[in-house]
Parts: structure tokens; C-alpha cells; sequence
């Protein structure tokens, strides 16, 4: 048995391969509307990416709808290619691209052996995330996640994203736990696991990537040039490497 009542997850990135299917989605996007989209001069990737955490980022903060942000995505993208888009155009774009991105949705290998174990342990599972309900509802139900979790937690319901601390607390409230007795892990060093510790959680930095850390690994938020060890050190944050390490964690806490 296990001291932790509560396992909280991120979804994108730590349960769901959501940049490797961003990759996959975008590149199979430009291969299929051909030129001046596949110019070899642009890194496409690089700046899809980009573009998705600046856009995605004034969406949390309440500067752009959800639809808002992904428009602006289209607009940028096709901007850097010489492409001027209108509104409805840019949406078009967008939807095309999503298709291509949701065929794309995988779970990473480690996810379902980690929720086996910590359900087994005897913990509650849930989710928090930022991101609109119905979105991420469909990547439950596409990826067979739908039945695993007690509670889903979408920022786009509750009106509050992390890494603030209300959304952490909100979570333990929903369970019927304090925050001590919980965990939250996910990918992102601030946004999830120096959020949740300062919520009184125990926060796990889920680093699949070492110190090759790509676009966007730390989150926003973070007010701070420290290093991440230092970071992670400095708010107790636990750091793992895969989700193979968190049933260990939970019952040898």
C-alpha cells in the first residue's frame, strides 16, 4: 500500500505523446498542401512549435479563445511562407492540420504499466489540464483513457489554469483529499511540478529528455533564470525519467 491517496497526471506529454504527434501531424499537413509550405529553408516543426506555445499560452491566459488561438497559429505559419490567409481560410487550414494530428495520437509505452501499478497500490487516479473540456475529452475516448480516471480537471472548465495553485487545490477538493496526500506528475517542470508543490502536493517532473531539454519543457510561469536541478531542488520537486519509476515512488515514500 501506498501513503499517497491522490496520483494526479498531466495529460499532453506525460500520458499522451502529444509532441510526437504534433511533429507527425504537421509534417504530413505541409506534405500534403506541397509548395511554398515544404520549403526546405523553414523549419517547420521548430516553428510549429513555437507558434503553438506562444498561441496556446495567451489562450490559458485569457488573451485568445481556444478557437482564437489556433487561427493565429494558422495565420503565423502561413505568414512565414509568404501565405496570406483570411479568417475563414486560416480556420480551414487549421482543421486540415488536425486531422492529420489526431490520427496521429499515440500513448506513450510506459503510461498504462504506470497507471496499472499505482491503481494497484491501492491510489486514486485523476487528471488535471490545461486545455478546453471537450478537446481533451476526445483524446480520452480515442486513446482508451476515458475509464481510467475518477476525475478529469480541464482549465477550460474550472476558469483557472496551472501552474496556479487553485487548480491543484480544486483537484484534491474534488477527491476528498488534502494536498499532502496527493501527488501530481508531468512533463513540464513548472507548469506541473513546481505548481503542484507549492500547492502543497508533491510535485514529480516527468524528464523523458535529460538535459537535451526541448522547446517549452519547463512551462511558463517560472519568474526565475535558475537552473532546473536548482529549481526542482529548491521546491522539492521529484524528478523521473519515465513513468516505469512512479509505482516505486508511491510505495516508498
Amino acid at each position: 500500500m501506498t501513503d499517497y491517496a491522490l496520483a494526479l497526471f498531466d495529460l499532453d506529454d506525460t500520458l499522451l505523446d502529444h509532441r510526437g504527434a504534433v511533429v507527425r501531424g504537421i509534417r504530413a499537413h505541409v506534405d500534403a498542401l506541397g509548395p511554398p509550405y515544404a520549403d526546405p529553408d523553414i523549419d517547420g516543426v521548430t516553428l510549429w512549435h513555437d507558434l503553438e506555445d506562444a498561441h496556446y499560452h495567451r489562450y490559458l491566459t485569457g488573451e485568445l479563445t481556444f478557437a482564437g488561438q489556433r487561427r493565429a497559429r494558422a495565420l503565423a505559419f502561413a505568414a512565414a511562407h509568404g501565405v496570406t490567409l483570411g479568417d475563414d481560410a486560416a480556420d480551414a487550414w487549421f482543421d486540415n492540420y488536425f486531422v492529420h494530428y489526431r490520427d496521429s495520437w499515440r500513448l506513450f509505452d510506459d503510461a498504462l504499466p504506470c497507471l496499472d501499478a499505482v491503481s494497484a497500490a491501492g491510489t486514486k487516479l485523476g487528471v488535471i489540464t490545461n486545455g478546453d473540456p471537450d478537446f481533451q475529452r476526445v483524446k480520452f475516448e480515442r486513446t482508451g483513457l476515458t475509464d481510467r480516471f475518477e476525475h478529469v480537471i480541464a482549465s477550460g472548465a474550472v476558469g483557472v489554469s496551472k501552474p496556479d495553485a487553485a487548480i491543484f487545490r480544486l483537484a484534491c477538493e474534488r477527491f476528498g483529499v488534502q494536498p499532502s496526500e496527493a501527488l501530481y506528475v508531468g512533463d513540464r517542470l513548472v507548469t506541473d511540478a513546481v505548481g503542484a508543490a507549492q500547492a502543497g502536493l508533491t510535485g514529480v517532473w516527468l524528464n523523458r529528455f535529460g538535459d537535451d531539454l526541448p522547446q517549452g519543457a519547463l512551462g511558463h510561469g517560472s519568474g526565475t533564470d535558475a537552473a532546473p536541478a536548482t529549481l526542482a531542488a529548491d521546491n522539492g520537486v521529484v524528478t523521473i525519467s519515465t513513468l516505469d519509476e512512479l509505482g516505486a515512488l508511491i510505495t516508498t515514500r
